[in-house]
């Protein structure tokens, strides 16, 4: 096998979750490009099939909601019954927070005062999501004995949010980064290495991705603190991560398991 034909992914099936998020988008077309049918979902039902179209003839879409175990069921049941198998999974959904009011997002993001149903809110999403997708469709391919997990973790679940990042050019705190995030984060590590180390007798390889942060409509003051604080001077743009994700879902990286490569600009070094 060449070095072209072990990064292809013609032939394999591909479930993305939060397909119709900024980076959801970019995973599935990236997964497309490689050759992999893929399956983009997301609870927006309209979002995950524009992406789906945009991938491509050999992609689907199918409506699922993460965080709820049958919702995670019907999804595995239906990718089998249409295509036979699952290789990849890239556990991509996530919450990460936005406050409604500006002018109640300082008061709300501090920790003292960080609202409850926030918390258990995202730790249902970004962790017992990848839990259930984990469970169902993990265990699937175990039973095959071949696949490859991909769990979208964070830079923040290997470092603190440097809050000084959210001052505007006068020096004000215009919000804290909430505590939620690099918990949940942090927790999507963890599982990553216990699953690596659980199914790699099987043949499962399992993985993290964490992004740096990506440029979006953020406040100017925010991308040029950023882009200052890393080393190759800009925050990420959405399909910085293409390559990284095709390598980690594909045999190119057949002896990679429990790794969590972190693709930041190098925001991390320092």
């Amino acid at each position: 096998m060449n070095l072209g034909e072990r990064f292809s992914l013609a032939g394999k099936v591909a479930v993305v979750t939060g397909a119709g998020g900024l980076l959801g988008r970019y995973h599935c077309l990236a997964l497309a490009e490689a050759g992999a049918t893929v399956v983009a979902t997301d609870v927006d039902a309209n979002g995950c099939e524009a992406v789906a179209r945009e991938s491509g003839r050999s992609s689907m879409a199918f409506a699922a909601d993460v965080s709820e175990p049958e919702s995670v069921r019907v999804l595995t049941e239906a990718v089998l019954e249409r295509c036979g198998r699952i290789d990849v999974l890239v556990n991509n959904a996530a919450i990460n927070d936005k406050f409604e009011s500006p002018a109640a997002a300082l008061e709300s993001s501090r920790f003292e005062n960080y609202p409850l149903d926030l918390w258990q809110r995202s730790l249902n999403v970004n962790v017992t999501g990848p839990f259930l997708c984990c469970q169902a469709i993990g265990a699937e391919m175990a039973r095959a004995g071949r696949g490859s997990i991909i769990n979208l973790a964070s830079t923040y679940a290997s470092v603190a949010p440097d809050q000084s990042l959210y001052r505007d050019a006068e020096g004000r705190q215009r919000f804290y980064k909430s505590p939620v995030y690099p918990t949940t984060k942090a927790a999507v590590l963890a599982l990553t290495r216990f699953l690596a180390a659980y199914w790699g007798p099987s043949g499962v390889r399992v993985n993290a991705l964490s992004p740096g942060g990506v440029e979006n409509a953020q406040d100017d003051f925010f991308i040029h603190e950023y882009a200052r604080r890393t080393p190759l001077g800009r925050m990420a743009a959405p399909n910085d991560f293409m390559g990284a994700l095709t390598f980690l879902a594909s045999e190119a990286s057949s002896y990679v398991n429990g790794a969590n490569l972190v693709v930041d600009g190098g925001f991390t070094i320092w």
